[in-house]
């Protein structure tokens, strides 16, 4: 049936939005505004002054009071947000009112619940890299691409989040910088040469400085140069310049090795030559003291005994020259027949045997007869030498 259905004094007037009085009177401001302040008084505890009875504290219905359930609820709010558990890879940093207070280390820790105190979780064992390539020009004037890698950690939380505004970008920039900055100082040679680990080296510590004078809060754990290379349209050219180094490398190391093969013969053979000398010199200077010495002795046994002394030395001297030379002995008793002798075989065969052996001919007499020397006839002299005494002689 429709709100305004003409059938009946009930159903006279159906708008939900009148007051039931009709008249098609719109709806009554007031009238709903009462009833919302009365329920919210309700609801604070409150009394209702238009149903004329005053209610308790408590609530209608004997509910629990509104100031136990706030209670409650701050309760609940404080004990679940002033624990906050750091993970040991991480660090807490807690903000008080927005203001750096300090800094969480791993395991639970306490703080005042929001919005008074706020953490703010940094990963600081997180080993994070950046790559990137630059293109850029050396000091002899030579284009050269290279390829970087850098690896790093954030060793300060408090600046890494409020030293700058973007500290991984700033570490990014930072790297290219130090990149051209070390290329730029160095030659084509130097950079494609395998030195490529020191202008490593060179470039972190400039980076590392540069991260430090920022307030990033970064540490540069390694720098790596991966690749330094000539653009592509003079890589044939390089090439090529490549190979002569090389080739000139090993010409120099082949020089190298001859000289050091060559020097340490060189002074061994010195060396040699200079102990043979000094060999030498003490071998001339100790037979010379022992034929001086030996001259001393035999002139004090030829003062003793001259005849003997001068017998003996005779015959050393007759076997030093005999041992040195083939001998033929011929016996001149027997006769005075004709022999025919082959000395140049006899000579020949003497040759090739033992220095001092001799080749007898015929059996000679017996060794006196060869060694008593041949009688001279009496002198003068002879006779004078004859009539001294023993004792004369001796003491000559």
């Amino acid at each position: 049936m429709a709100w305004n259905e003409p059938g009946g004094d009930r159903n006279k007037d159906k708008d939900p939005w009148s007051d039931g009085r009709g008249g098609g009177q719109g709806p009554d401001v007031d009238a709903f505004l009462a009833r919302l302040k009365s329920n919210l008084g309700r609801v604070f505890g409150g009394g209702d002054d238009d149903n004329g009875g005053g209610r308790g504290s408590g609530g209608g219905n004997g509910g629990p009071s509104i100031g136990l359930i706030l209670l409650g609820v701050v309760l609940v709010w404080f004990v679940f947000d002033s624990w906050v558990l750091i993970d040991e890879r991480q660090r807490g940093v807690v903000l008080r009112f927005g203001k750096y207070e300090r800094l969480m280390t791993p395991g639970p820790n306490f703080k005042l619940p929001r919005p008074f105190e706020s953490v703010t979780k940094v990963d600081a064992t997180q080993v994070r890299n950046i790559s990137d390539q630059v293109l850029m020009l050396t000091r002899d004037e030579n284009i050269v691409v290279v390829d970087f890698n850098v690896q790093y950690q954030v060793s300060d939380p408090q600046l890494y989040l409020f030293g700058t505004r973007d500290p991984d970008d700033t570490l990014r920039q930072a790297a290219e910088s130090a990149v051209r900055e070390v290329m730029g100082n160095s030659v084509m040679d130097t950079i494609l040469s395998g030195q490529r680990a020191e202008l490593a080296a060179q470039a972190n510590e400039r980076l590392q400085a540069a991260l430090d004078q920022y307030r990033t809060g970064l540490t540069v754990s390694e720098f790596n140069l991966q690749n330094a290379r000539p653009p592509q349209e003079v890589k044939d050219a390089f090439d090529d310049a490549i190979i002569a180094r090389e080739d000139k490398q090993r010409f120099e190391n082949d020089a190298l090795g001859y000289a050091s093969k060559q020097v340490p013969e060189a002074r061994g053979a010195a060396a040699r030559i200079k102990a043979e000398s000094e060999a030498y010199h003490a071998q001339a200077i100790a037979r010379a003291e022992g034929d001086a010495a030996r001259f001393t002795l035999l002139a004090e046994e030829y003062r003793k005994a001259p005849a003997v002394t001068r017998k003996r030395l005779y015959l050393e001297s007759m076997e030093e020259v005999l041992a040195a030379n083939p001998k033929v002995l011929v016996g001149d008793r027997g006769g005075n027949n004709v022999m025919y002798l082959p000395l140049d075989q006899l000579s020949g065969a003497n040759a090739g045997g033992s220095r001092g052996d001799a080749t007898f001919i015929e059996r000679l007499p017996p060794i006196q007869a060869a060694t008593t020397p041949p009688q001279r006839p009496a002198t003068r002299d002879t006779a004078r030498e004859s009539t001294r005494t023993p004792r004369e002689g001796a003491s000559r």
